[in-house]
């Protein structure tokens, strides 16, 4: 076994409880950013403030602590929490690693109690904590006076001998045993069972130039794609014949030029019953590839409207007929949606992200109603197709993509037809944990 799956195997096979303290440094949570001089004055006093913060990132502790004291004293606390979080989605969130997500993950499902430490302070690591779902957080904290940073901190900085210490109190405060410890001994050292060490994680390191040389030529392939295969079935004239076609030699001359392979599992769950409504976990813009790739043809999709008015992907999309409707306007989206309950009794399926965005990390965000309703009316079945890695292939927002594996789950139907409308909720909330589930235990054959 990998390290990995063996520091699952021990989450998996250990005691289980709140008694068990599994802690994580921010070391073992998310990759660093690579060091980069900045400017010794800043031309603004926002861009001393971020770089500090992302000083701290670079895990350049003392210079962090020295730009802090500079850049942080006078400012609200309010407005540091609003910069952390900006940082966070910019910079941060494609560098956590999916080692650290799935094993936080494991340590919920034993019951186990979470706490992240870092030297870093709140205003950094907070979104990162909600991310992961980590409730408990010790960091270095930052003395303040009516809600504004003096700039001087409030205790000692949790660095070295202070951090372990600040473990161990914790620890004992909370009545735990120190059961597993994911940090380097350089950071962290406390008594417990260290069950992997960061070092062995994948890098998240940004784009190569290779891939950005690679991406551009899949974009070229995937226009080259489309037009081939509506040349190639034009003479059926049938439009939804060319919009398989379309679909089919575009999504497969992207994804051999990019050197993304797919690893599916259910595969006989997208063939019957048709038609359907496949829902799909939305982590990567790429998944508008990867789902018409799994499904090969008979499917159509939902989308926001300002995907109508991509250079790329919104005349494709209005070929093979997806419907877009307005998020921001919840009356304008439920009529938009309406001919879809038709398009579904018509015999084509409807491929759609229930979450309604792209997630952040490997974890789900909240599922809507709407597809859920749709399948109902039109008396058809919904099927969860569960993306597991589609981010390590190109983050939330990054039009770059990587080579590798993407690994697909398609579960079986499940039937929507007896579900009361008043319960819908928890209907849904079933729906989501059943992803929850299959992302924590992947499957190996049909489910």
């Amino acid at each position: 076994m990998s390290g990995i799956d063996e520091a699952v195997a021990a989450v998996r096979n250990g005691p289980r409880g709140q008694h068990v303290l599994a802690v994580f440094d921010t070391r073992a949570v998310v990759d660093a950013l690579p060091r980069k001089r900045f400017p010794g004055r800043a031309f603004r006093r926002g861009d001393a403030r971020r770089n500090a913060m992302l000083t701290g990132f670079r895990r350049d502790h003392r210079r962090f602590l020295r730009e802090t004291e500079q850049a942080w004293a006078g400012v609200p606390e309010a407005e540091l929490e609003q910069l952390g979080r900006g940082v966070f989605r910019k910079e941060m969130y494609g560098r956590i690693f999916p080692e650290a997500w799935q094993l936080v993950r494991e340590h919920r499902a034993a019951g186990h109690t979470v706490l992240l430490v870092s030297d870093l302070s709140i205003y950094q690591v907070r979104s990162l904590a909600e991310v992961l779902g980590i409730d408990d957080v010790l960091c270095t904290e930052f003395a303040t006076d009516d809600g504004v940073l003096t700039g001087d901190l409030a205790g000692p900085a949790l660095w070295g001998t202070e951090k372990s210490e600040a473990v161990r109190k914790f620890a004992a405060a909370r009545d735990c045993e120190i059961g597993h410890v994911y940090a380097d001994t350089a950071a962290l050292h406390v008594a417990g069972t260290p069950a992997l060490d960061p070092s062995s994680f994948r890098s998240r390191t940004a784009p190569s130039p290779v891939d950005y040389a690679r991406t551009v030529i899949a974009f070229v392939a995937l226009v080259a794609g489309a037009l081939t295969g509506v040349v190639r079935k034009s003479y059926t004239r049938d439009r939804q014949a060319m919009a398989d076609a379309l679909m089919h030699d575009a999504t497969t001359a992207t994804l051999r030029t990019l050197g993304v392979e797919l690893r599916v599992v259910g595969i006989e769950n997208a063939r019957a019953p048709r038609p359907a409504v496949f829902l799909f976990n939305h982590q990567s813009q790429f998944d508008v590839i990867i789902v018409p790739k799994v499904l090969d043809g008979g499917v159509t999709g939902i989308g926001k409207k300002e995907l109508r008015s991509h250079p790329l992907f919104g005349p494709l999309m209005r070929f093979v007929g997806v419907t877009f409707i307005d998020r921001s306007d919840t009356e304008r989206a439920k009529a938009a949606l309406a001919p879809v309950v038709s398009t579904l009794r018509e015999g084509l399926s409807i491929a759609v992200a229930p979450e309604g965005t792209r997630s952040y990390t490997r974890g789900l965000g909240p599922f809507k109603k709407g597809a859920f309703h749709i399948a109902k009316q039109a008396g058809v079945p919904v099927i969860p197709i569960v993306i597991r890695n589609a981010g390590d292939i190109a983050w939330r927002d990054s039009p770059i993509a990587r080579s590798g594996v993407v690994d697909v789950a398609i579960l079986p139907p499940i039937d929507v037809s007896t579900w009361n409308p008043a319960a819908m909720d928890e209907e849904v909330e079933g729906v989501r944990r059943l992803y929850e589930h299959t992302l924590l235990n992947w499957p190996t054959t049909a489910m």
